[in-house]
């Protein structure tokens, strides 16, 4: 596997492609999810009808709290990785080449998922009615695509092809050694 950058740290299409892996299973999951929603509908349209609180709460259990799970607890197991990642040759380490644990690991994937699950609120407060001011929910739409922006610039603009929530958690992803 070629590698660039600095030291041994994972280019930003190996990255990109890992992630894709992850997302198969993600999708897998989010199918099987659809699947056994048409079995269990009665019990789960309230929930995501009712208001926007208990629709974000419903969605943050279902979907997201799975995905971030999946993410914190395989980066911070001792493969350092996901499916994804260690298909790629690539692993989540701290600034000083060392394990990160997972404390660090929870906090980074928290950082990661924070603008998918601040979307997530936002389109709720969109579709059901809400006590919110349409100027505060467009804000906050704003906020999600410049958070995503950034997240997907700054790895570009750093040796170490950091990201926002890579440097705040101080983690690398590096190739395997």
């Amino acid at each position: 596997m070629q590698r660039r950058g600095n030291a041994n740290s994972a280019s930003v299409g190996t990255r990109l492609i890992a992630f894709l892996w992850d997302y198969a299973i993600i999708s897998g999951y989010i199918i099987l999810l659809i699947g056994i929603s048409f079995v269990i509908r009665p019990w789960l349209t309230p929930l995501f009808s009712t208001s926007p609180l208990m629709a974000e709460i419903s969605g943050f259990l279902f979907i997201t709290l799975p995905v971030y799970l999946y993410f914190a607890l395989c980066e911070g197991s001792a493969a350092h990785a996901t499916w994804g990642k260690r298909k790629m040759g690539i692993v989540v380490t701290g600034a000083n080449g060392k394990s990160i644990g997972l404390g660090v690991s929870l906090l980074r994937s928290a950082l990661k998922f924070a603008p998918w699950e601040l979307a997530h609120f936002t389109i709720w407060h969109m579709v059901l009615p809400t006590e919110y001011p349409d100027s505060l929910i467009y804000s906050l739409l704003g906020t999600v695509y410049g958070l995503v922006l950034l997240y997907l610039i700054s790895p570009l603009l750093n040796k170490q092809k950091r990201t926002v929530y890579d440097f705040i958690a101080g983690t690398v992803i590096r190739y395997k050694d």
